[in-house]
């Protein structure tokens, strides 16, 4: 990523595909930092369609951010996505996080975060952003807290989506930013 040209668009719906394989490539990927992706075995069994991408491309109250990278070795491919949907007035959230597992690590997540809550507070006027870990992930939660954000309860997760593959019981765990608390913060540094 040192030489990393990067652009941060708006997703059109020809990106879909593009946007579905990465998402599960990233939420599938073997990492080996303990408590960060969560159980290999749920994983192996993520999927998203192209159809649930294409709705957050087109639903007035959502849209998926990319990043290319110019640079890279597929010329312009989107090497990062990241979902935000407008819940309320003054709260966005968050999704689908996903980066190429050759731009982890170096810096872009928090970039992405970064872009995705200005984007909200733009474009909305949102003052908060919200979003959601399964519990098992324990540095993704720190990461996000790193980030500002504030634990604020949990949210079931479906048990079918586990049913027969002998995991822990896990939830959602729920997190909020306040925007004008982090502007402040930002002017401050």
């Amino acid at each position: 990523m040192a030489n990393a040209n990067l652009q941060f668009r708006l997703a059109t719906p020809e990106d879909a595909p593009q946007i579905q394989q990465l998402i599960q490539a990233a939420f599938r990927s073997d990492d080996s930092r303990p408590n960060w992706t969560a159980d290999p075995v749920l994983n192996a069994r993520y999927t998203i369609s192209v159809d649930t991408v294409l709705d957050g491309i087109t639903s007035p109250d959502k849209e998926l951010l990319v990043v290319t990278d110019a640079n890279g070795t597929d010329g312009a491919a989107i090497v990062a996505t990241v979902g935000v949907a407008k819940a309320g007035a003054d709260l966005a959230r968050i999704y689908n996080l996903a980066l190429d597992q050759r731009y982890q690590r170096g810096g872009l997540g928090r970039q992405v975060l970064t872009h995705a809550e200005d984007y909200c507070r733009r474009e909305w006027g949102v003052k908060k952003t919200g979003l959601n870990a399964l519990s098992p992930r324990q540095e993704l939660i720190s990461w996000y807290m790193r980030r500002g954000y504030v634990k604020t309860g949990t949210s079931p997760f479906p048990a079918q989506a586990t049913e027969g593959m002998g995991l822990p019981e896990m939830w959602f765990v729920e997190l909020e930013k306040d925007l004008d608390t982090a502007l402040i913060g930002d002017a401050a540094i």
